[in-house]
């Protein structure tokens, strides 16, 4: 598969008018979150910042509305590491909103020392992976019935290459590496994109599901912080490693909205920076590991993923006559 680039530097400017449109960032309050969410808003998509901290949520959407005329933006709390949580936040969107045009599965943790979600999974792949599978679940009916082409975006990334699904110990409790789990987490992202597609197509419905990654973008992901007990070296490695590699959040977000709102978007397709080994540059069509378009392996964490959450995807059942 070749890469497939965007005519000249595209940029946000270049965004389709999202007036009418409804558009779900997860991690909103900060860093790729934040500028996806400030350039939708800026085109004129309701912007639903689906956030675990409300407080700084809140205060980003200031920001946003002080910057952005007549922005029109939503705070719900979503905590992707509690699955009742997830649920709580798809029951309240549901009954808020009658359209979902686009969701953004973006909120992720990075790196963190071995701990677990709510429900008992491994951080990385609990939040990352299982609680975007979740949350994605309970608000399809709402996607596939909206008016138009929706979609479905994942942020993965070039981590994925360092990751590998081991159905044997998903937890990771015997082998955990922070480096490897947060690269199966991203290399999970993209099995359920394309698994997620492939159902989607099979029932020849109006919704795609496509990934994309930021390459190295200098948001706190890679630097990290005491919360997450993250050690003062590798903050400060982080940092450095910012300054040198990274691009910005704006740019880094590109991808993104390049795979959300792009007229040459197919449902499948993998968005990166078009630069050096893609940590940074304009978006482009992008290719993943050999393991990404494993299809058996696709197939079973799909199944397994709905047993650990308890959320179903009942694709069949919106198949057009």
């Amino acid at each position: 598969m070749t890469s497939e680039r965007p005519s000249g530097e595209w940029t946000a400017e270049a965004m389709p008018d999202q007036s009418g449109r409804t558009v779900v960032v997860t991690g909103a309050n900060s860093g790729l979150g934040f500028e996806n969410a400030s350039a939708f808003a800026r085109k004129g998509a309701h912007v639903v910042m689906a956030c675990r901290s409300l407080d700084r949520a809140s205060r980003a959407r200031r920001e946003i509305e002080s910057a952005v005329d007549d922005a029109s933006v939503t705070v719900l709390e979503l905590d992707l590491g509690s699955l009742d949580s997830i649920r709580s936040f798809a029951s309240e969107f549901e009954a808020a909103f009658d359209r979902l045009d686009v969701l953004v599965n973006n909120a992720g943790v990075m790196f963190p020392p071995y701990s677990t979600t709510e429900d008992g999974f491994e951080r990385q792949f609990g939040v990352n992976h299982l609680g975007h599978f979740a949350l994605t679940g309970l608000l399809l009916d709402r996607i596939v019935e909206t008016n138009g082409e929706t979609r479905v975006v994942t942020v993965s990334s070039g981590a994925h290459r360092n990751g590998d699904v081991d159905f044997d110990d998903l937890d990771r409790r015997e082998s955990y590496s922070r480096f490897e789990a947060y690269g199966r987490s991203k290399l999970a992202n993209l099995l359920f994109t394309y698994e997620l597609d492939r159902r989607l197509r099979a029932g020849d419905l109006d919704t795609i599901a496509v990934a994309a990654h930021p390459g190295w973008s200098a948001t706190g992901l890679q630097a990290g912080d005491s919360e997450m007990g993250t050690s003062f070296a590798r903050r400060v490695l982080g940092r450095i490693g910012n300054a040198i590699f990274g691009q910005s959040a704006a740019e880094g977000a590109l991808p993104t909205l390049y795979a959300a709102t792009a007229e040459n978007v197919d449902g499948g397709h993998y968005f990166g920076p078009d630069g050096f080994m893609e940590m940074r540059g304009s978006p482009t069509r992008v290719t993943s590991n050999a393991k990404s378009y494993d299809h058996e392996t696709a197939h079973r964490l799909w199944t397994v993923s709905e047993e650990m959450t308890g959320v179903a995807f009942d694709v069949e059942s919106k198949l057009v006559a």
